[in-house]
């Protein structure tokens, strides 16, 4: 009797990886900067009417990790979290813009060296 060959069954895990990865996505940091963190958005942001299609009916929410949450004590014991801490400290920090992200590709007007005619002097 030969050995019995197992199923190759947990090569299908891949797919459903891929997706959990991408599907959890939250707000990007400069989103939430410009954005959210606008005393006018705040305010609409933590003032929601409800929703009873987001969890606790959209009345507990945390701006700065654009989250919502089922219950108040759960929203005060996220704002003590680690994880909310680092977020803010992120936000803390100025957002890149556009020219900053150009300049570091070398597309900026800094690394242009500008053009000057080198004359040889004849002997």
């Amino acid at each position: 009797m030969g050995r019995l060959r197992r199923s190759r069954a947990h090569h299908a895990r891949r797919d459903v990886h891929r997706a959990s990865r991408t599907r959890v996505r939250t707000r990007d940091l400069d989103q939430i900067q410009l954005i959210d963190l606008d005393p006018k958005n705040r305010a609409v942001l933590e003032a929601q009417p409800l929703d009873f299609e987001t969890p606790g009916l959209a009345q507990h929410y945390c701006v700065e990790c654009a989250k919502h949450y089922e219950t108040d004590v759960a929203l005060k014991s996220h704002w003590k979290s680690k994880v909310h801490k680092r977020r803010v400290k992120q936000l803390k920090e100025p957002a890149y813009t556009i020219e900053e992200a150009e300049m570091a590709a070398g597309l900026g007007r800094e690394t242009r060296r500008p053009t000057t005619d080198i004359t040889i002097p004849s002997i």
